[in-house]
């Protein structure tokens, strides 16, 4: 009889984790008064519970000037909008990250510079993105992935000596502190995205922080058709329009979901944390898995996704087959992006938008090289759901328990890689 799930042995944990996004009356009654009041869309731009989640949203990230708009997407390129970044401008971005990272320069007219990673934590690496720096290099988006944050010290350092815009991609980093100070106030702009599976979510939706006022008026003219605003105290342009602009602003029915979000989220937060904690613990000494370092300028862990690594010659499998297993052990997981430069959703090629055409040399993907990020990608990362962490003690020991499960009967999972193979054809 074999032992593992995937193989028809029994499983670990039989109840699913908890189901995200949670929402109660509160969501339901928010969503029904903006539906009374008439006042549904965008405009006139910001909407009375738009500004309200601009305000209290800065407040819980510890500062800045906050933008919300349509995704968290759109977020990077009106920050390099913003910046007056554009055209033949080169942005540094890590090669680990979803593709929004890379093609967001794109939309701006600038050129991503796609660069490796720090294999301790997957997030950017700094001597990397120094190496890559030029006299065209105007900007660099550290991503905080999954878990961890990438080296502002080192980021904030390299920008300072190289004179360069930086904004940080906090998606996966609502909450996260770097000594002390929030994520996406240490830069000059803070990303971050609403979409449905973030943890702080209002279906689709993004949040810009912005280091001054003047920069968040001039975000906030872009986003609402290049109409004047005075975002967080600064000055009209007292000549009216000065950009150009486009609808990006987020709705009011976005807005009060948010707004209802924010209240439950310190209690998810605190849970997620406390009990990544405690899989750090349980995670360490088992053979194969590797838990990622952290730093410990990171006060604090509010997080998306916990990622882990196999060592795939360790266990004779990649992270496909291990995710696989785990998930039959019914414990959500992922392997998470693909890397950059073979990336399925990053085609430069098949756009015809202006800077892959004008600047051809800066996609020549079969040329780089982006050994840490292509081995994480690949082969040894792994992705555990934040559900299993809102699960308390039971939730993680429940997915410790079968990863150390799957780890004890290696050959199995060999046998399931055989099978996969001769499944595929390969």
């Amino acid at each position: 009889m074999p032992e593992l799930a995937i193989l028809g042995g029994p499983k670990t944990r039989a109840q699913p984790y908890p189901a995200w996004p949670v929402w109660d009356q509160r969501d339901i009654d928010a969503v029904v008064e903006v539906v009374k009041s008439g006042r549904w869309g965008g405009y006139p731009y910001p909407g009375p519970r738009t500004a309200e989640l601009a305000r209290r949203f800065a407040e819980r990230q510890g500062g800045g000037f906050a933008v919300p708009m349509a995704n968290g997407t759109v977020t990077m390129e009106v920050a390099l909008r913003a910046a007056d970044i554009g055209w033949g401008d080169e942005v540094i971005v890590p090669a680990y990250t979803f593709q929004a990272t890379a093609s967001a320069p794109m939309a701006a007219g600038a050129i991503p510079v796609i660069v490796d990673v720090d294999p301790n934590t997957y997030c950017i690496d700094p001597k990397a993105a120094e190496r890559a720096i030029s006299p065209r290099t105007k900007a660099i988006i550290p991503v905080h992935l999954g878990h961890q944050m990438a080296d502002m010290d080192a980021i904030m350092e390299l920008a300072e000596k190289h004179n360069l815009i930086v904004i940080e991609d906090c998606a996966h980093a609502h909450g996260a502190r770097w000594r002390g100070r929030g994520a996406g106030t240490i830069g000059h702009f803070g990303s971050f995205s609403l979409q449905s599976s973030k943890t702080l979510t209002c279906g689709e939706g993004g949040i810009l922080l912005c280091r001054t006022p003047e920069l968040a008026a001039r975000a906030a003219s872009i986003i609402d058709c290049g109409r004047p605003h005075s975002l967080g105290g600064g000055p009209e342009d007292p000549n009216g329009i000065s950009v150009m602009g486009a609808n990006y602003r987020l709705t009011e029915l976005q807005a009060a979901l948010a707004l209802v979000g924010l209240e439950r989220f310190p209690e998810q937060a605190r849970q997620r944390e406390e009990m990544a904690d405690y899989m750090d613990e349980a995670l360490s000494g088992i053979p194969g898995i590797r838990v990622l370092r952290r730093d410990p300028r990171h006060t604090t862990r509010s997080f998306y996704r916990y990622i882990f690594a196999i060592a795939s010659d360790v266990l004779g499998v990649d992270h496909e087959v291990f995710c696989a297993a785990l998930m039959a052990e019914g414990v959500d997981c992922w392997v998470g992006y693909e890397v950059m430069h073979r990336y399925s959703l990053f085609q430069p090629q098949k756009t015809k938008l202006p800077v892959p055409r004008a600047f051809p040399q800066y996609f020549e993907f079969e040329k780089m090289d982006l050994p840490e990020a292509t081995r994480a990608c690949e082969r040894e990362a792994v992705w555990l759901d934040e559900s299993v962490f809102r699960d308390g003690m039971r939730g993680v020991e429940d997915a410790a328990a079968a990863i150390r499960k799957i780890v004890r009967n290696a050959d199995e999972l060999r046998e399931v890689a055989r099978l996969w193979k001769k499944g595929s054809g390969a």
